[in-house]
């Protein structure tokens, strides 16, 4: 395995965990106007470099899509992540039918064979990330600032995903 491709794996690896467990995440999509984001369910797949949603073809999101496909997806959970990417949106009964949850039924008021739903699959570039939840490393951190044993604290890490 080359280098790379480890580290472009560990990064996954860490990108993964941290946003595992998260069920919102704020997709962030580009108009006319600027920048649009929101609140958009998680989808229980497991993070290989790929993140899914699900969403109809009459969302302004998926017109937006159509035209610009740059994204940023936001985490909040144990830590913040912040992912960028280019979306694509992926008309796959197969793959709907794979993630889809009852819920969605009552919350969109449709079932996973309607022909307006459709996946947008966010393939990630890079994840910069701040491990706030670790509160034992930021007081080590901050110690060895304050005691000038380190000069630059990392509080946030970007990472290449592909």
């Amino acid at each position: 395995m080359s280098n790379q491709h480890t580290a472009s794996h560990e990064a996954v690896e860490k990108v993964r965990d941290l946003i595992k467990g998260i069920d919102i995440a704020m997709l962030t999509t580009v108009t006319d106007e600027g920048l649009v984001s929101r609140p958009m369910q998680t989808q229980e797949v497991e993070f290989d470099g790929d993140l899914w949603f699900i969403t109809t073809k009459e969302t302004d999101k998926f017109e937006e899509l159509q035209h610009n496909r740059n994204v940023n997806v936001a985490y909040v959970g144990k830590s913040y992540v912040s992912v960028r990417g280019e979306a694509e949106l992926v008309n796959d009964r197969a793959k709907i039918k794979e993630i889809w949850n009852p819920t969605y039924e009552k919350l969109l008021g449709m079932s996973s064979d309607d022909p307006d739903l459709v996946l947008i699959k966010v393939k990630a570039e890079t994840a910069e990330y701040w491990e706030t939840g670790s509160k034992a490393k930021m007081v080590t951190q901050l110690f060895k600032k304050m005691t000038g044993k380190q000069e630059h604290m990392d509080l946030n890490k970007t990472v290449e995903l592909n």
